[in-house]
């Protein structure tokens, strides 16, 4: 699904934003960090927080990146949003070290899986859209 320009700059280590819908229908946008696996986009997060909770009531989601002066072209990702766990903690590893290389990433990895129920977001993408 995902042409060479998108695979591109999806391996940009850049904050991108996911778009959630909260208990009223309004967005809720939060900065993450991501990786992917073949055309779903992984994402890490605790599963005590708002954008988890609202997955289980909308499963509906976008996700954004780049599309601005420092980071170029961007695209936005449309598609459905599904909550699993992290066997092994093998995704935890792999997306702090993409952002956190080295010893602060092995710290952080270390902190959470023993402090916090880190669980993977899964975005199965519907739609794909460029933004300049």
């Amino acid at each position: 699904m995902f042409e060479p320009a998108v695979r591109e700059v999806l391996e940009k280590v850049v904050t991108a934003r996911l778009a959630t819908i909260d208990k009223q229908g309004y967005p809720h946008v939060v900065p993450l960090w991501f990786d992917v696996e073949g055309d779903d986009i992984i994402i890490i997060s605790d599963r005590n927080t708002r954008k988890v909770d609202y997955i289980a009531l909308n499963s509906k989601g976008c996700f954004q990146i780049g599309g601005d002066e420092t980071t170029g072209p961007g695209y936005l990702f449309k598609g459905d949003l599904t909550v699993e766990p992290d066997p092994d903690d093998k995704w935890l590893r792999q997306i702090t070290l993409r952002y956190e290389p080295g010893e602060k990433g092995e710290k952080d990895i270390d902190l959470w899986r023993t402090t916090l129920d880190m669980i993977v977001i899964r975005l199965k993408v519907r739609k794909v859209i460029k933004v300049l």
